[in-house]
């Protein structure tokens, strides 16, 4: 098994220190999951973006995911199936020289109605978690995080 940390390849079952590694990507994927809840709390989701090919990765996402209503809870099973993992390796492969760490871990909110919390929250690549999310800026979802957070 390899992992992608923060750029590198790393064998997962010969590397010295481990555990170091799994707390360094741990933090990384915390840090990331915080810092967009705070842009989400700082500016409405549907006036942000979140890549320089925000609507090509829209567009793209609807036409390979036309039955996933991102309005919805993302059902964890289904994304991780094996047809699931198929579909989405496909999707994701396609960002490969496009996006930067494309394929790295990060967390993904099951529900554009809660914030992440232990219940609600799926370990996703970074790919998924920018397909599902601008998907749910771009439709306004997101915006409630925001006027929550500013009282309007």
């Amino acid at each position: 098994m390899s992992l992608g940390v923060a750029g590198a390849n790393i064998d997962a079952e010969n590397a010295d220190n481990f555990e170091d590694i799994e707390k360094q990507f741990a933090v990384k994927v915390v840090q990331h999951m915080e810092t967009y809840w705070k842009i989400l709390e700082m500016m409405p989701g549907s006036k942000l973006r979140l890549t320089k090919m925000d609507d090509a990765i829209y567009e793209n996402f609807k036409k390979e995911f036309p039955e996933l209503d991102v309005k919805e809870k993302i059902i964890e099973d289904e994304m991780k199936s094996k047809k699931g993992k198929e579909r989405w390796r496909k999707f994701i492969e396609e960002y490969k020289e496009k996006i930067e760490d494309y394929n790295f871990g990060t967390m993904l909110r099951a529900s554009p109605k809660s914030e992440y919390d232990q219940e609600d929250t799926i370990f996703a690549v970074r790919m998924q978690f920018y397909a599902i999310e601008i998907a749910r800026n771009k439709e306004g979802l997101n915006d409630w995080i925001y006027e929550k957070a500013s009282g309007k």
